[in-house]
C-alpha cells in the first residue's frame, strides 16, 4: 500500500489510530473495528473503510492483529523519506519549525533557511544561511521543501529548491508556482481554509 492511494482524511487518522492501540494492555491480542469506533467516537463504517483500505480486512469475530495492526499502520507512515526543510524563517516558519507534531505522521523537519540568519536561540532547530540549502540538502538526503516566503520571493524559491534535488514542495505562499516534471506542489491557504469554515457556520 503506497501513501499515494489513501485518501488524505485517512492518513490524517493514522496516528489516531496507533495512539490508540499504544494504549491498549499490552496482553491485548486483537482488536476489532467496533471496539476502535466505539474507544475513539468514529463511525464503524469509517474506520472499517480506513483500516480496509491501509490493511485488508479484519478476520470475521476476532477482528485486527494489534500487533499486526499497528506494523501496519505505522508503516504506511514510515514507508518514504520524510525528511524536510523550510526556507523562511519568520513568524510562520519558524512555528512550523518547532511543530513536534509532524513527527506523528513520519515527517522530520531539519531546519530551516532564510537570507537573514536570527541570533541563535529562537528555534530549537538550526536556522541556516540560503546560500547553503543546496548543500544542506543533498548532503541530508532531503525530499519536501516548506515554502513560507512573501509571494514575490517564492518562485525563486522554488527553483532553489528543485535545483537542490528536493521531490515535493509545500507552499504557504499566495501564488502559483512553476515545477520541474516529477516535483509534486501542494499549495496552503489558511486565509482561504479559515474563510471556508466561516461560511459553513449556521446564521
Amino acid at each position: 500500500m503506497k501513501t499515494t492511494d489513501v485518501s488524505r482524511a485517512a492518513l490524517g487518522r493514522i496516528p489516531v489510530y496507533l495512539r490508540f492501540l499504544e494504549s491498549l494492555p499490552q496482553d491485548t491480542e486483537t482488536v476489532s473495528a467496533t471496539v476502535i469506533a466505539k474507544e475513539l467516537g468514529f463511525g464503524e463504517v469509517q474506520v472499517r473503510k480506513d483500516l480496509g483500505a491501509i490493511c485488508g480486512s479484519g478476520k470475521p469475530r476476532i477482528g485486527y492483529t494489534v500487533s499486526d495492526l499497528k506494523k501496519c499502520l505505522g508503516g504506511l507512515i514510515d514507508s518514504r523519506n520524510g525528511k524536510a526543510v523550510i526556507v523562511g524563517a519568520g513568524k510562520l516558519g519558524r512555528a512550523l519549525l518547532d511543530y513536534g507534531g509532524f513527527s506523528d505522521y513520519g515527517l522530520d523537519i531539519l531546519a530551516a533557511f532564510d537570507t537573514e540568519v536570527p541570533p541563535n536561540g529562537e528555534s530549537e532547530k538550526p536556522i541556516l544561511p540560503l546560500d547553503g540549502l543546496a548543500d544542506f540538502c543533498k548532503k541530508n538526503n532531503v525530499s519536501i521543501g516548506v515554502i513560507a516566503v512573501p509571494a514575490e520571493a517564492a518562485q525563486e524559491v522554488c527553483d532553489k529548491l528543485c535545483q537542490s534535488g528536493i521531490k515535493a514542495v509545500m507552499s504557504f505562499a499566495p501564488c502559483r508556482l512553476t515545477a520541474p516534471e516529477g516535483v509534486a506542489v501542494q499549495y496552503e491557504n489558511m486565509a482561504l481554509s479559515l474563510a471556508h469554515l466561516k461560511a459553513q457556520i449556521k446564521q
